[in-house]
């Protein structure tokens, strides 16, 4: 056990480790972060029509569950051929998994908006509001609990797999596996790991600050009125 601490303080102390180490964390939370983003956007405006149109809610959960069920790696290799990038682009994965991201958050959105009680919203058109505006100023903030729970698991499912994007060749702490088990270095395996576990624990706890900043009234023990809303 204390030649493995010796080895891995040696690989920790040097520059040159340590340099690559943070440029592969870098990229790992840029293909992680990007994706999650973009993929709860996309996911925001297809549930608002799944809720709005029964016929679009059940296509949308369909092929939602269908993508999802695309094996990763499948996807990152025919990506390329779709959108006409260079096999080793980064924007592979970030495609890739802006896919599983959206189809992932789907359901969990349209559950968000099932969940914001009727009276509200029907309050909200009582005085005025439109439904882009009610949409917004409404139902979705009111849907931020349910949604974020969706959020969470989409951040670490995101997370774990820019990993795998290191056997086509991208960047990201997948490459620290990939050259320890290539050189039998369990080194730069255990970093990576740790680094993986901590990035995940990180950005969940940030998810979980910033649900409880964007619901005040859950931590006041109360429900949100419309007036409270509309302010």
């Amino acid at each position: 056990m204390g030649g493995f601490f010796d080895e891995l303080g040696r690989y920790l102390g040097s520059a040159n480790n340590r340099g690559e180490i943070l440029g592969n964390l870098g990229e790992h939370i840029y293909l992680a972060l990007v994706p999650l983003v973009i993929g709860i956007v996309l996911a925001i405006v297809l549930g608002w029509l799944g809720h709005r149109w029964q016929p679009v809610r059940s296509v949308l959960l369909v092929v939602a569950n269908l993508l999802y069920t695309i094996p990763s790696l499948a996807l990152f290799v025919v990506i390329p051929g779709l959108i006409g990038s260079k096999i080793l682009d980064s924007v592979n994965v970030i495609v890739a998994l802006t896919i599983y991201t959206t189809a992932l958050l789907v359901r969990p959105v349209l559950d968000a908006l099932d969940a914001v009680p009727p009276h509200i919203i029907a309050a909200a058109t009582a005085i005025g509001y439109r439904a882009p505006r009610r949409f917004l100023g409404v139902e979705l903030p009111l849907s931020v609990p349910v949604l974020a729970a969706g959020v969470r698991v989409a951040s670490v499912s995101n997370i774990s797999l820019v990993s795998v994007g290191a056997l086509i060749g991208t960047g990201g702490l997948g490459v620290l596996f990939t050259d320890g088990f290539q050189r039998e270095y369990f080194s730069p395996i255990v970093v990576g790991i740790v680094l993986t576990l901590l990035l995940a624990l990180v950005v969940d706890v940030v998810l979980v600050l910033l649900r409880n900043v964007l619901t005040p009234w859950e931590r006041a023990g109360r429900a949100p009125v419309l007036a409270q809303v509309s302010a």
